[in-house]
């Protein structure tokens, strides 16, 4: 039922969708991070090395998920979003399934394109059912608590996955009807893929809400939107390329942390997996609803960069952190550390989605979300892995030497994030005046070329 003061809809409708949509989120980040664990057992039985491994685990899914996110963020400004994402999650779950049913590398590698095709479907659409669905001094805290959903399903895909592992692999390999002989891992990508079908019943829950806003219900063809986009390209560049940034030193050390401990300190896999999986849950959920409440508070008292600036307080508070939690000597300093990286590589991806959302006319939210989507999924996961492997492979040619990949790799990505993210606070301001302006030139004749550049 609508809010009648705003037209939005109530409370709990809005809330209801915000948790459905981060359980979906939260589904798509335990098929994306399982295999981060999983490291040891898949390369035994592939007999593939780090960099092999590391395509699995970030460019192949990635530059699919990149490619294929611009036209399903078209879709999702013109169609209905709650049934995109509905095909999105059957589609991802499939291919989540058949990882486990893979005998070669190949196969894999091609179940592994086929999960970031279905999960293209998501964010775009969600972030625009969000926006539509909060008035925008609440729209930081709304879309921090759905990608609460990274941090969700990263740690539980570490904590259950660890004991998975311990169970599964106390009883050995399986036989089950169909599939035949099933080692561990692959029993894990079977179980995730039955469950990703089922949640799809929940999206009936989910209401389309009215879409509101500047362009609103307006038809853009998409040489509008490339014009617009382009007329704020500072904007855009820095805001994407700064959280690209910190995405890159998220998830390239979160790719590797787990072997990091059993490499660095001899944990086993299981052990590393509750105590990561517990430390990413808590202090990554913890840290990206503060990133959210905070913009919202600095939003209130007439911030109105608050987005942008949210991500370059976190940039600043990681900075220290990530060069030094890889050189502890100990298991247990090197935890400890790692809980306030967790907290401030999390606080960013909250607002950084917000931010789009205030940028752009609503008939182009979807588009801009997964343009931005692009290029932090491309740069962060499909290029941070590969990175901290390659350093590892070919710089010091050392498994042993993992420690040093990640120091090197995290701290040069965020000191990139904070010089882009400074760069862009006021260019993003000035989008925010050139929206006020902006009349689609079906209506007008204007071209947006002659706006203001922000």
């Amino acid at each position: 039922m609508p809010n009648n003061k705003n037209g939005y809809p109530s409370s709990l409708s809005a809330w209801t969708t915000v948790v459905i949509l981060m359980v979906a989120y939260v589904l798509s980040f335990i098929d994306r991070q399982i295999l981060n664990l999983l490291v040891g057992p898949i390369r035994r039985d592939l007999d593939i090395s780090d960099t092999q491994m590391s395509l699995l685990m970030g460019l192949s899914f990635a530059l699919f998920y990149t490619i294929c996110g611009i036209p399903l963020g078209r879709l999702a400004d013109t169609k209905s979003r709650r049934g995109l994402i509905a095909i999105g999650v059957l589609f991802w779950s499939a291919a989540t399934a058949a990882c486990g049913m893979a005998k070669l590398y190949w196969q894999f590698l091609l179940c592994r394109v086929g999960v970031g095709v279905g999960e293209a479907a998501l964010s775009p659409a969600a972030y625009s059912l969000i926006a539509d669905s909060f008035p925008p001094e609440r729209r930081a805290t709304a879309i921090s608590v759905y990608s609460m959903g990274v941090y969700l399903g990263s740690g539980i895909a570490f904590l259950l996955g660890g004991l998975v592992i311990k169970f599964a692999s106390a009883q050995g390999d399986l036989h089950l009807p169909v599939f035949g002989e099933v080692r561990p891992w692959q029993l894990i990508f079977l179980i995730l893929g039955a469950a990703g079908v089922l949640f799809t019943l929940l999206m009936l829950a989910v209401r389309e809400p009215a879409r509101r806003g500047v362009g609103a219900g307006v038809a853009v063809p998409l040489a509008e939107v490339g014009r617009y986009i382009r007329s704020n390209r500072r904007t855009v560049l820095c805001h994407n390329f700064g959280f690209a940034g910190l995405a890159l030193a998220g998830y390239g050390s979160a790719a590797w942390i787990p072997s990091f401990f059993i490499r660095t300190y001899g944990w086993d896999a299981g052990h590393v997996g509750v105590v990561y999986g517990s430390l990413v849950a808590v202090f990554g959920c913890v840290g990206i609803v503060c990133g959210g409440r905070l913009a919202d508070w600095l939003s209130k008292r007439g911030q109105v960069d608050a987005n942008m600036r949210v991500g370059l307080y976190a940039a600043l508070g990681a900075l220290p952190v990530v060069a030094l939690f890889p050189l502890m000597e100990s298991a247990f300093w090197a935890s400890v550390l790692l809980a306030p990286a967790i907290f401030f590589l999390s606080m960013p991806f909250g607002v950084a989605p917000a931010a789009i959302q205030e940028i752009m006319p609503n008939s182009m939210r979807g588009q801009a979300s997964a343009i931005y989507l692009f290029v932090v999924t491309l740069f962060g996961l499909g290029l941070g892995p590969t990175f901290v492997a390659l350093v590892t492979d070919y710089v010091f040619a050392d498994d042993q030497a993992l420690r040093y990949s990640l120091l090197y790799v995290t701290t040069a990505s965020v000191l990139l994030a904070i010089g882009l993210l400074w760069m862009g606070l006021k260019p993003y301001r000035a989008s925010l005046e050139q929206l006020q302006r902006w009349v689609p030139e079906s209506t007008s004749g204007t071209p947006q070329a002659q706006l203001k550049t922000a």
